[in-house]
């Protein structure tokens, strides 16, 4: 008898990465597909609460999925979709005609169980199978397991799944909660593991999940996998591994060579231009159990380094560690940031060089490469401080350098670093509470105005702390924004990687923090764009 069924969850978990929008052929596709290359279950994607979008994977109830299933069904795979056990109202499921999906699994985060459990009843009563999924299993207690068990031996689904949500889990762990989930779970539910990949452990760790349980029971096993891993963050454990190990090790009859063939078919496009798998951020949310949308938020909305994201997440609580509450997260962060130093002697000292002056600022755009002559024939021919903006150019020799991001800052000294070296340079405490003799530290928080999503823009921290000094008139190149050319800096890896719809955000905001700064500056400090910038007419309030 077969003990162990292979479910994979591509076109649910995948939908993290495409929002769902993989297209009617690649959906039909890949479920056909499945079915044929033997695959015990197939999640097919999840049910909402919103009319369902044709060619996404969110359905709003499963008569949405026959459009893409083949007929007839297989008669020895399984078809499920998944809910979130509160975001669904599972009183508009029809009930089950055999024709779409067969069964339901419901989602619930640690804390919920009892909530999730409660629908069974409901879903079973319109004729569908169950499977349950506990979230962040590792979360729980050793106790709080034993009253989960109990409740789902209650009302006994087809199966319970151990989940890693965060790919936090190592061997010990797993094999822990597998044992004492295994000792008490009635015998008659499957018993399953879903993993993610963020410590790189997902292939190992459902290796292990198989030859553990294999050998402590006759239990049934499922165990979740996606193709090529897709899957929110880092990802999950790759459909095509489990595959070749179960038919090697264990005798099972996948199809390894029509799993192939989709992933060349269907899943090329997605490895191109999606973003999945293992990941410095990531790997940092599994040392520290973190939910995978904090990384995003502090890699996109502050390209955080690596460090920093690590010693953020050190601070937050357990709790707070699995939500994301961005509102918390950026309080933490401003709070991490805001190393307070006395910069009373360094703005003295700015002031006495800048006060008054012109100042020509050199900022990374493509127009500053592209009109250099022009950039230095007016920097010859008028007197002006050059001061280069979060970046160096090669072209152009700087008066002085300013920082506000960490990242640029260490970038900028490795790769020009003679040039870094001989150029003294102007950094935000956000870099470092202790300069070397040639740099002065000014306070980070005194150059933020909150109220935007991106308000740490270096420029604009630049600009406030000369609204402070008060220079004659600041002329501006490089100035070129963010959207229009794919890429719109003097160097590629200079450029923020960010969604094409958070890039249109930040150019945006930029405008937005420029109108609030002129208004605020009321004509204190003239600009001047020496190169084309899409922010030219609100700097010169024409």
């Amino acid at each position: 008898m077969k003990r162990i069924e292979l479910l994979d969850c591509t076109l649910r978990d995948g939908a993290y990465v495409v929002n769902a929008e993989f297209g009617a052929n690649t959906i039909g596709g890949i479920i056909k597909n499945l079915q044929n290359a033997n695959v015990d279950i197939i999640e097919c994607g999840w049910l909402k609460d919103a009319p369902h979008k044709h060619g996404t994977s969110f359905f709003h109830v499963p008569g949405d999925i026959k459009q893409y299933m083949i007929s007839p069904k297989s008669e020895y795979a399984t078809y499920v979709a998944m809910i979130d056990y509160d975001r669904y109202d599972c009183r508009q499921l029809p009930m089950c005609d055999g024709e779409t999906i067969d069964a339901i699994r419901v989602v619930f985060p640690r804390g919920k169980a009892k909530e999730g459990i409660e629908i069974v009843k409901k879903i079973r009563e319109k004729g569908y199978r169950v499977f349950l999924q506990a979230a962040n299993t590792l979360g729980y207690s050793d106790k709080e397991i034993l009253e989960l068990i109990q409740a789902v031996n209650e009302v006994k689904p087809e199966g319970l799944s151990i989940v890693d949500t965060f790919g936090a889990m190592y061997p010990s762990d797993l094999l822990r909660i597998a044992s004492l989930i295994n000792n008490n779970l009635d015998k008659n539910i499957k018993l399953g593991f879903h993993s993610h990949n963020n410590l790189q452990l997902s292939f190992s760790l459902s290796m292990q999940f198989v030859e553990n349980l294999l050998a402590m029971s006759g239990r049934l096993l499922i165990v979740d996998s996606s193709l090529c891993g897709m899957g929110r963050g880092a990802g999950n454990a790759c459909t095509e591994l489990l595959v070749n190990y179960l038919n090697d090790s264990h005798g099972t009859d996948y199809d390894l060579n029509t799993i192939m063939d989709t992933i060349d078919v269907y899943m090329t496009q997605f490895m191109e231009s999606g973003s999945w798998g293992y990941s410095i951020p990531y790997s940092i949310a599994g040392m520290y159990g973190c939910h995978v949308n904090n990384v995003a938020y502090l890699t996109k909305t502050h390209r955080t380094k690596s460090k920093d994201m690590r010693m953020i997440f050190e601070s937050l609580d357990k709790n707070m560690r699995v939500q994301y509450d961005y509102d918390k997260l950026e309080a933490v962060y401003a709070s991490y940031q805001n190393k307070k130093v006395d910069d009373s002697k360094a703005r003295e000292g700015l002031k006495e060089i800048f006060e008054g002056k012109r100042i020509v600022t050199i900022l990374p755009g493509k127009s500053a490469v592209q009109y250099v002559d022009v950039i230095k024939k007016y920097i010859d021919n008028n007197d002006v401080i050059v001061v280069g903006i979060n970046s160096i150019l090669s072209d152009y020799e700087y008066d002085w350098l300013f920082f506000g991001n960490e990242v640029k800052y260490e970038y900028a000294k490795e790769i020009n670093e003679k040039l870094f070296r001989n150029t003294p340079k102007i950094l935000s405490s956000n870099i470092k509470t202790l300069g070397m003799e040639d740099e002065w530290i000014v306070n980070y928080n005194d150059l933020q105005k909150r109220g935007w999503k991106y308000y740490d823009n270096s420029m604009i921290m630049f600009l406030r702390l000369m609204s402070l000094i008060r220079p004659k008139e600041i002329v501006i190149a490089g100035f070129d924004g963010y959207i229009g050319d794919d890429v719109k800096y003097a160097e590629a890896s200079l450029q923020p990687t960010l969604a094409k719809d958070d890039v249109q955000v930040l150019h945006n905001e930029i405008a937005e923090m420029l109108e609030d700064f002129v208004t605020t500056n009321n004509k204190k400090i003239q600009f001047k764009c020496i190169t084309k910038s899409p922010y030219q007419r609100i700097l010169e309030n024409e």
